[in-house]
């Protein structure tokens, strides 16, 4: 027997706001049979082919200290600089900013309720780093 993720909760103070903020920067989508409202307690969105979910559940909880658990992302299209410069006007904010001299790294960032979070570089990007590192050097 095998369990399975059904959803990654996240807990918060404003679910609503949350999870249209976390749709904008996957876009993702609520559930049409339940939307999301201003003052639901309980926010669900999930990826446009369903395959993954996030629930934002209110607490009355001050989030304290760093998370035990965060999400890498990686651009679907673009680099790891452009989708940072698109989450920071989304109203990200970099906590701590790892990118090296080389192209490699990434950064951390925080949302509108300090969750921390990591952009990454695109699959293109660490092919191509990975390409040049294998290129015989005379």
């Amino acid at each position: 027997m095998v369990a399975f993720i059904s959803h990654t909760s996240i807990d918060c103070r404003n679910a609503y706001t949350l999870s249209v903020w976390w749709e904008g920067v996957l876009d993702y989508v609520p559930d049409p049979d339940d939307p999301n409202e201003p003052g639901h307690e309980e926010c669900l969105i999930r990826s446009r082919d369903g395959s993954h979910t996030l629930l934002f559940i209110e607490v009355p909880d001050d989030k304290v200290a760093k998370n035990r658990i965060h999400f890498d992302l990686r651009p679907s299209t673009g680099t790891r600089d452009e989708e940072l410069e698109r989450l920071l006007a989304h109203g990200a904010r970099v906590l701590d900013d790892q990118r090296n001299p080389n192209g490699t790294g990434w950064v951390v960032l925080a949302d509108p309720e300090d969750n921390e979070f990591c952009i990454l570089r695109s699959q293109a990007e660490v092919a191509r780093h990975q390409a040049l590192a294998a290129q015989p050097t005379d």
